[in-house]
């Protein structure tokens, strides 16, 4: 970084040269002012620093190109200014100088200053933005209008240059009064509130900008997201480190399952479907009021960034509940949060996982001249892998027979098969799609992001995973009728749960009205019985769904194996990979370039019902 105590000819020339050489300067200024400019950005977002907290340095100091002028030297600033505009005018064709501002205490009104004549378009689109504030809160009502003057900044205080200056450098002013609703002076700053103030703003005056780079410069700028930093600061890092550290430090899925399913299985069997024994679970090797403690530590709130707040705020929230949960397993408490952590079961999931069961009759058994063994799903495993270093020659994940293990799982990228697996080779296809094309490559894309939480899971990740890995099975013409119904019944056995269903009553609808065999009714049911209530089996139709509607509105789906995350996280993989921040994905699935599953994926981009998803 560099320090800059006085304004000189000398000192000046040393940033702007600093500036043609480099991608980024960082410079301390003058009277605690402070400057990020990236090269590439035909733009500055400038803030004069004034006694007591306005909330604006905040906002600003997280973009890709911004001034806080400081307190000292004022004159020095402005020559730098008309230096700095030349310079990068003379670069791009133009250049904005974009001054954000306080209004009056009582103001409830944006009031845009700039010359409406040579960029109408621009002022237009952050006026429109502006007056969309009401989203902000039912009980605030905000306005904004433009004001075409030449007197660009806050009532009282000295221009940054003059009109007449600024064309000459080839810069253009525009200044921005904001309404101070997010703090009063009783209070000061309002946390939450301001975080939402600053998420609506910030990209609002982005938008603007990215229009003004569009019409007027000659940059490359994609879109508006391009508009952020590309370095991240080394707290965000620091809090990525510990939170994935945190997440990682104990295994919320198996301590939630039972240690003793074998023995509730023979006993609620030999009694005739009628008596279910406690469900026992390991010890805890948290405590979780220490882990909160950790995670409540963790200094987020001093995160400028937009995109990195929420996913990180998110993000412990998540874990949050998780340890609170595992501090309450077997009481009803653990199944309340089960409901806050999974979004519980709304109407149009039900009515599909009932459609399904309607008109999806079960399957007879498998050939038994059609069972293969693990050692054929290794094999299969091993033939992907080998796809996956065509791809990447740095892939280096493993495939792992076992005795310990009774479910097929990945963990941290690796793949765990039970050593007295056995499956049709319909489902062995599907499932090497579903653990491996799905679970290990986006684990894998993920552990190559600069950040950790990429492979780790962002909060509600657990949705969209699930709906690419069942997707997956499709695509590849392996999705079956059994496992369709399985995955309703999952559904329906949250349902009668969440109205109040006990063990025995689930197992009967599943088992009695809805045509499951006695193990696969006693095996959806104990699973959403442990803890107390656990219903995440449901996230597996769920994601489905909301994966379906996310590609009918014509969504693409190579963006979704970059990492784990949400469908709603979207916005800001492609913000933070704009910004250079992420990297594209280095694997892409295999099954992406067959024919056959471009053709599925085109039937479900036209509607087709997910009840008709099942290939013959």
């Amino acid at each position: 970084m560099l320090h800059i105590s006085d304004f000189t000819e000398k000192s000046i020339e040393k940033i702007l040269t600093t500036l043609k050489e480099e991608n980024a300067v960082n410079c301390k200024l003058p009277g605690d002012g402070l400057m990020h400019v990236e090269n590439n950005l035909p733009y500055l977002i400038i803030y004069r620093q004034i006694d007591g907290d306005t909330g604006i340095k905040k906002m600003i100091n997280s973009g890709g190109s911004y001034l806080i002028i400081g307190n000292d030297q004022f004159e020095g600033y402005q020559e730098f200014l008309k230096q700095l505009s030349h310079q990068r005018a003379t670069k791009f064709g133009a250049y904005m100088l974009f001054e954000m501002y306080l209004g009056d205490t009582d103001s409830r009104k944006f009031i845009i200053k700039g010359p409406a004549d040579r960029i109408t378009s621009t002022l237009e689109l952050l006026n429109n933005e502006l007056n969309k504030s009401s989203n902000l809160s039912e009980d605030l009502e905000l306005s904004s209008e433009i004001q075409d003057t030449k007197i660009r900044q806050a009532p009282n205080a000295q221009p940054l240059m003059t009109i007449d200056e600024a064309k000459k450098t080839g810069a253009l002013l525009v200044g921005l009064e904001i309404p101070p609703v997010f703090k009063d002076k009783e209070y000061g700053i309002f946390p939450l509130f301001f975080r939402k103030f600053r998420d609506f703003l910030i990209p609002a005056v982005q938008r603007a900008v990215y229009d003004f780079i569009r019409v007027q410069t000659k940059d490359p700028v994609k879109n508006y997201y391009a508009l952020g930093r590309q370095s991240l600061k080394h707290l965000v890092f620091d809090i990525d480190k510990e939170l994935s550290a945190i997440g990682q430090s104990f295994q919320f899925l198996w301590l939630v399952a039972p240690v003793n399913i074998q023995n509730i299985k023979k006993t609620f069997f030999e009694s005739n479907y009628e008596k279910v024994e406690n469900y026992h679970y390991r010890l805890l090797p948290i405590d979780p009021s220490l882990l909160k403690r950790r995670l409540y530590n963790l200094r987020i709130d001093e995160i400028n960034d937009p995109a990195m707040n929420y996913i990180f705020n998110e993000k412990r929230e998540e874990l949050d509940k998780q340890i609170t949960m595992l501090n309450e397993r077997g009481s009803k408490n653990f199944f309340y949060n089960s409901i806050r952590l999974f979004k519980g079961v709304d109407n149009e999931l039900c009515a599909q996982a009932q459609q399904i069961l309607d008109k999806i009759p079960p399957e007879g058994k498998t050939d038994k001249s059609d069972v293969r063994d693990a050692n054929y799903f290794h094999d299969l495993a091993h033939q992907e892998f080998n796809k996956f270093k065509q791809q990447d020659s740095k892939f280096d994940c493993k495939v792992h027979l076992r005795d310990d293990v009774n479910i097929m799982m990945v963990s941290h990228g690796e793949l765990y098969i039970p050593n007295n697996y056995t499956m049709s080779a319909k489902e062995a296809k599907a499932l090497i799609q579903h653990e491996v094309g799905t679970h290990v490559l986006t684990y894998y894309n993920g552990k190559n992001q600069p950040l950790q939480q990429l492979s780790v899971g962002l909060a509600d990740y657990e949705f969209l995973q699930e709906g690419m890995a069942v997707m997956a099975e499709y695509l590849i013409g392996g999705l079956t009728a059994n496992r369709l119904r399985t995955l309703a019944g999952r559904v329906l056995a949250g349902k009668a749960l969440i109205d109040g269903g006990n063990f025995q009553e689930i197992f009967r609808l599943l088992h009695k009205e809805k045509d499951f065999n006695a193990d696969m009714a006693f095996n959806i049911t104990s699973r959403i019985m442990q803890g107390g209530g656990f219903i995440k089996d449901i996230i597996y139709l769920k994601g489905l769904i909301e994966l379906r509607h996310y590609l009918e509105d014509g969504g693409e789906f190579e963006p979704l194996v970059s990492g784990k995350f949400a469908l709603k996280h979207l916005h800001v993989i492609q913000e933070l990979t704009q910004r250079n921040v992420l990297k594209t994905p280095r694997l892409k699935p295999s099954y992406l370039t067959n024919p056959e599953a471009k053709k599925r994926l085109q039937l479900i981009r036209d509607g087709l019902p997910i009840s008709q998803m099942i290939t013959p």
